[in-house]
């Protein structure tokens, strides 16, 4: 059976043409609507992490040839992280094509990062079954683009960089308070207050916790490491 209309524009966006059409099919089939004649995309995820994984660590290395494991390892997780994984998938329109039952379309699924995370995954498993690992390499290549690139800046967590920064000056961690949620419930917004012991505070907005938390640890390290406090 051929492509749809909106399935072939994806694989467009992808840049791979499918041998094999139920690949593409099971990998944006999520949970909520499988069934015994339309498995799940819950396999290929696990592959295409592990997928992903090999061709971002070849990458890195050929990237920087004279890293150390320490250097290269939070590059790495930044490249991996679910959060790209999503952040790929919402620039190729995956969401629009996702397949989910009811329940989990109502509920705004088609915009979580978890599902948008692991439909990616799931594509580069595709790719992989349908192409082999050099096409597999192409693609992941191709989509992450620029984000290799500029990984090096993007790769410190800043939780764990704000909490050396105190650790650094004889104050206890960083305290995190969520002081607010808003919208709906199928996309919320929370609000996440981060607080030091030498009274430097930020607050950052995202659509879960974490990344909240992230942004604001984030937005008081470039505070604290400008002078201003």
């Amino acid at each position: 059976m051929k492509l749809s209309a909106d399935l072939l524009a994806f694989a467009g966006r992808l840049g791979y043409s499918f041998q094999s059409p139920e690949l593409v099919r099971r990998a944006l089939t999520h949970s909520s609507i499988s069934a015994a004649t339309r498995p799940d995309n819950q396999r290929l995820e696990f592959l295409g992490d592990r997928v992903l994984g090999l061709v971002m660590a070849e990458a890195l290395l050929a990237a920087d040839p004279g890293a150390t494991e320490g250097q290269l390892a939070p590059r790495f997780n930044a490249l991996v992280r679910k959060e790209t994984c999503a952040d790929v998938a919402r620039a190729l329109g995956l969401g629009d094509v996702l397949k989910l039952g009811r329940s989990e379309m109502m509920s705004g699924g088609r915009r979580k990062e978890a599902l948008l995370g692991d439909a990616m995954e799931a594509v580069i498993a595709a790719v992989y079954h349908d192409g082999g690992f050099d096409a597999a390499r192409r693609v992941v290549l191709r989509v992450w683009g620029a984000r290799i690139a500029a990984v090096q800046d993007d790769a410190r967590d800043a939780k764990t960089s704000l909490q050396e920064w105190a650790q650094a000056r004889g104050l206890p961690p960083p305290l995190y308070t969520a002081i607010g949620r808003d919208g709906p419930d199928h996309q919320p917004i929370f609000t996440v207050e981060v607080r030091l012991g030498n009274g430097a505070v930020e607050r950052a907005r995202a659509g879960t916790k974490r990344a909240a938390e992230q942004a604001g640890a984030k937005a008081l390290l470039a505070r604290l490491e400008a002078g201003d406090d």
